[in-house]
């Protein structure tokens, strides 16, 4: 396997170097060894530390949110993509042991296996260090998809919150133009969203699917800042009249 060393200083935390390797084992890697234990009882026990950890947060944080909205965005803290982009953040792929199969079909960036294994990750923090290290670690990952309250609402689903938007703006029709690429058992695809004739942002995944949302998710956030840009803009222009106005009656007042 290869050494740890740096993921942990990533992880801000020391793990115990079996716990840690067993948080590292695939099915598909222990398959093909004997059957050697895998890593899906931690896994089961970290994503019930991330769902009390986030739920918590969310809790304290937002005292005026209803429960609907609470779980609303709690689900797209902790969802595949949302974990799966922590874990690339990190560099998790690269250390996870896989089967044969596995590493043929590129499944060190599947959002599955490393949504799984960033789970597997929080349990053996919880294992080695005890609750409150794994809340802290919890914590430091997931703070910025926290922080980002808009993209918490759109990311429960890009695709649907890109209709959303495109419809309120009358931007016209949605399209993606989806593209594969490589052998049947390592197939990509590309998609392009386009709205209204004119293309935003693009994706990249292992289905369909996962282009799909990854080109949504782009194509909000494309929308989003010249939305921003535009507000700015609007309140420069705002604080140039205010400053005019103000500035006149002196003016005058000192012409007379």
């Amino acid at each position: 396997m290869k050494n740890t060393e740096e993921l942990t200083k990533r992880l801000g935390v020391d793990i115990d170097a079996e716990t840690l390797r067993l948080a590292l084992t695939h099915r598909s890697y222990a398959y093909e060894h004997g059957g050697i234990p895998t890593n899906e009882r931690l896994e089961f026990l970290g994503d019930s530390i991330l769902g009390f950890s986030v739920t918590d947060a969310l809790f304290r944080d937002h005292p005026d949110l209803s429960e609907g909205e609470l779980a609303k965005r709690r689900s797209a803290v902790v969802s595949t993509r949302a974990l799966a982009g922590i874990a690339r953040d990190l560099g998790l792929g690269q250390y996870i042991l896989l089967g044969q199969g596995e590493k043929l079909t590129n499944g060190r960036d599947k959002a599955s296996i490393l949504a799984d294994t960033t789970e597997a990750i929080i349990g053996a923090v919880y294992l080695t260090n005890g609750i409150e290290a794994a809340r802290a670690m919890v914590m430091r990952l997931i703070g910025p998809l926290l922080a980002d309250t808009e993209a918490l609402g759109a990311g429960t689903d890009w695709k649907t919150s890109i209709q959303e938007i495109a419809a309120a703006r009358k931007l016209g029709d949605i399209e993606y133009q989806v593209s594969g690429s490589g052998p049947d058992h390592a197939r990509s695809f590309e998609a392009v969203l386009v709205i209204g004739g004119r293309p935003y942002g693009s994706g990249t995944g292992h289905s369909k699917k996962e282009a799909e949302q990854e080109a949504a998710a782009a194509s909000w956030k494309l929308l989003r800042s010249a939305e921003e840009r535009a507000a700015a803009r609007t309140d420069t222009g705002l604080a140039d009249t205010v400053r005019s106005s103000a500035a006149a009656p002196a003016s005058q007042a000192a012409e007379r």
